[in-house]
């Protein structure tokens, strides 16, 4: 006997936290869970492909220096650019945010036209700065102490600690994105720990959303 697909109208849940606080590690979990991802990163890379109007605006704005010789973007040297000054930054933001914010809208209609998952799960540093919270229903956000964020990027990305110092201050400080959320993962601990507490949460909200054991 095939069994009847569950019809979803699904709940949407922003995911914040500071750079490098592991909301790949929350975001995977989720996905393994049930949810269906839209990565606001993933979506920043695609509307500065070579070629679309975001790309050349780019170009336009902040020369051939940050162009790799294949002329795709140079996000490494566009980023030190932006990270050090906040009006550079804004440039940037006025280019790829109104087009980010589209895309995810449109791909959160979508997968509610799908209705095959119980969570749709927005992945978005800037969730609060750029207001992308208010498309959501719940909001979990990721921390881990300063020290250890910085120590991640040093790690990660080949950053001095000056610079990952300047790439923290830059965003919306932890404390206030707390207060926005409904969930806080400490992201401190082992990966084994952060699953567990995404475990938690996803089954908190899927009980809150009346989806119950499936």
């Amino acid at each position: 006997m095939t069994r009847q697909r569950r019809i979803y109208n699904p709940l949407i849940i922003g995911l914040t936290g500071g750079i490098a606080a592991g909301k790949s590690l929350v975001a995977a979990e989720f996905v393994r869970l049930g949810a269906y991802l839209i990565d606001a990163d993933v979506i920043s890379r695609e509307v500065v492909l070579k070629g679309s109007h975001a790309y050349q605006e780019i170009v336009d704005e902040f020369g051939s220096g940050v162009l790799l010789a294949d002329g795709a973007l140079d996000r490494k040297a566009l980023g030190r650019i932006i990270f050090a000054d906040p009006v550079r930054r804004a440039a940037l933001n006025a280019i790829t945010h109104p087009r980010i914010r589209a895309r995810i809208i449109e791909l959160i209609d979508e997968r509610r036209r799908a209705a095959d998952k119980p969570f749709i799960l927005i992945d978005a540093a800037l969730l609060i700065e750029n207001k992308l919270y208010k498309l959501v229903d719940k909001i979990v956000v990721v921390d881990a102490p300063q020290m250890t964020l910085i120590e991640r990027m040093k790690a990660r990305d080949g950053v001095t600690e000056a610079e990952a110092e300047g790439r923290l201050a830059a965003q919306m400080p932890v404390n206030e994105k707390r207060s926005f959320a409904d969930y806080v993962i400490d992201n401190s601990r082992t990966a084994e720990e952060t699953r567990e507490a995404v475990d938690k949460v996803y089954a908190e909200l899927k009980a809150g959303a009346g989806f119950g054991d499936e």
